[in-house]
C-alpha cells in the first residue's frame, strides 16, 4: 500500500492579494523614503503604475489605497485633510526591514546571545559533571545518569544515587544593553547620496531583532546633529536629516548617560555616521568648523572615546564614507576605545551591524558567571 503524504493546505493566492503583496513592497520603501510621508508615497507610487504599469485592470492604485485603510495601514486625518501611516505600518516597516537585512537570521541560531560560561542558561551544550547540590532537576541527563547506575551498581538490582547524577551544562545568556547613534547632518544627502534611508532601515531591523528575538536586551537610538536627543523606536520611519553639523561629543554625552542607568553587566555603542564631527556646545553657543579635523573638536571625542573605554563600553562605528583623512580619525578613534570599526558601503551596511551585534557577547571581557 503506498499510503498517504499529508502537508499544510496553502490555498493559492488571489490575483488580488499578489497584486497588493507587491505594491505593498514598495510602498514599504517608499514611506522610508519619504519619512513616512504616505500622501507623498502614495503619489510617487501611482507615477510609477502609470510609467511602468504595476498594476491591471482587475487591480488597481485605488483599489490598493482602499485595502490599505481596510487593512489599517493607513488612516485620513479629515481635520488637516491628510493621510497618515498607522502604528501597524510602522511595524510593518520595522519587519520589512528586519527581513530585507537580516533574512539570513532564518538559516542561522536564533535567541540570546551565547557566552563562553557555562551555567543555568537555556541552551544546552556537550559538557557533563557531576551532580552538584542546588542544580536544577531538568539539568540532569538521565541517560547518563542510569548508565552511571549500571556501572555502579550492577543491572540486576539496579538502583540510581546522587553519585551517579550527571549534568548536562547549558550556556549561559547575557543581556546587553545598546544604544545606537544616527548621524542625520546635512552631509547624510550630500553630493545626491542619501544614506539617511540605509541607516534608517538597519536602525529599524535592529530595533526589531532586539524586541522580538532578543527581549532581554534594551536598545536606545539616538540621532545627531547640532545637538543630540534620544527618539523612540516608533519615531524611526519618519526620521529625516537636518542642516546640522556632526556634534559626536553631544552623542557620546548622551549615549554614555543612557548607559549608566542600565543595570546590564555588558553596554556597547554602535555609531552610524558619514563623517568627522565638527560642531561642539559650549554653553549656549556652538563652535563649529567643517574644514579638516579641528584639534578642538578631536581632542573632545577622543578624551569622550578613552571615558568610555575606561568604564568598558566599546563603542562600534560603522563609518559610510570613504575618504582617507576620515577613515584615518576613525582609527584614531577605534584605538583610543578599543572598540571595533567598519568601512561599509550603503547596501553592506546591515550585514555589518548585525555580524557584530551576534558577536558582541565574544568581545566582553567583564562578565563574570560564578558558580556555587
Amino acid at each position: 500500500m503506498l499510503g498517504y503524504r499529508f502537508s499544510d493546505y496553502e490555498p493559492p493566492k488571489s490575483n488580488a492579494q499578489a497584486t497588493f503583496d507587491s505594491l505593498m513592497k514598495i510602498f514599504m520603501q517608499l514611506l522610508n523614503m519619504t519619512s513616512g510621508d504616505a500622501a507623498e508615497a502614495m503619489r510617487i507610487l501611482t507615477e510609477l503604475d502609470r510609467r511602468y504599469g504595476l498594476t491591471n485592470e482587475q487591480y488597481g492604485i485605488g483599489d490598493f489605497y482602499e485595502d490599505l485603510k481596510e487593512k489599517g495601514y493607513i488612516e485620513e486625518n479629515s481635520e488637516r485633510g491628510e493621510i497618515q501611516i498607522t502604528p501597524k505600518t510602522e511595524q510593518t516597516i520595522r519587519k520589512s526591514a528586519l527581513e530585507e537585512i537580516f533574512g539570513k537570521l532564518k538559516r542561522g541560531k536564533q535567541g540570546k546571545h551565547n557566552t563562553t560560561n557555562s551555567g543555568v542558561g537555556d541552551e544546552p551544550n556537550a559538557d557533563m559533571r557531576a551532580y552538584r547540590f542546588g542544580d536544577d532537576l531538568d539539568q540532569i541527563s538521565m541517560t547518563e545518569s542510569i548508565k552511571n547506575a549500571q556501572i555502579n551498581h550492577g543491572v540486576s538490582d539496579f538502583m540510581l544515587t546522587e553519585e551517579d547524577l550527571q549534568i548536562m551544562e547549558k550556556d549561559y545568556k547575557t543581556q546587553t544593553s545598546t544604544v545606537l547613534m544616527i548621524d542625520i547632518s546635512h552631509s547624510m544627502i550630500l553630493y545626491g547620496e542619501d544614506r539617511i534611508t540605509p541607516a534608517k532601515k538597519v536602525a529599524m531591523a535592529l530595533a526589531e531583532l532586539i524586541t522580538t528575538r532578543y527581549k532581554k536586551d534594551t536598545l536606545d537610538i539616538i540621532v545627531f546633529g547640532n545637538d543630540a536627543w534620544q527618539i523612540e523606536i516608533k519615531d524611526l520611519p519618519y526620521l529625516q536629516v537636518g542642516p546640522y553639523h556632526t556634534n559626536t561629543v553631544a552623542g557620546l554625552e548622551l549615549a554614555m548617560d543612557l548607559l549608566r542607568r542600565r543595570k546590564n553587566a555588558n553596554k556597547q555603542i554602535f555609531m552610524i555616521t558619514d563623517g568627522k564631527p565638527t560642531c561642539l556646545k559650549e554653553g549656549l553657543r556652538y563652535y563649529k568648523n567643517s574644514f579638516g579635523l579641528d584639534s578642538k573638536i578631536l581632542n573632545k571625542t577622543l578624551n569622550l572615546a578613552a571615558q568610555c573605554k575606561r568604564i568598558k563600553i566599546p563603542i562600534t562605528t560603522f563609518m559610510i564614507a570613504s575618504d582617507p583623512y576620515l577613515q584615518q580619525f576613525v582609527r584614531e578613534f577605534t584605538q583610543v576605545n578599543g572598540g571595533n570599526a567598519y568601512f561599509s558601503s550603503l547596501e553592506g551596511l546591515g550585514s555589518l551591524v548585525f555580524e557584530d551585534y551576534r558577536q558582541s557577547k565574544r568581545r566582553f571581557k567583564t562578565f563574570k558567571y560564578f558558580r556555587g
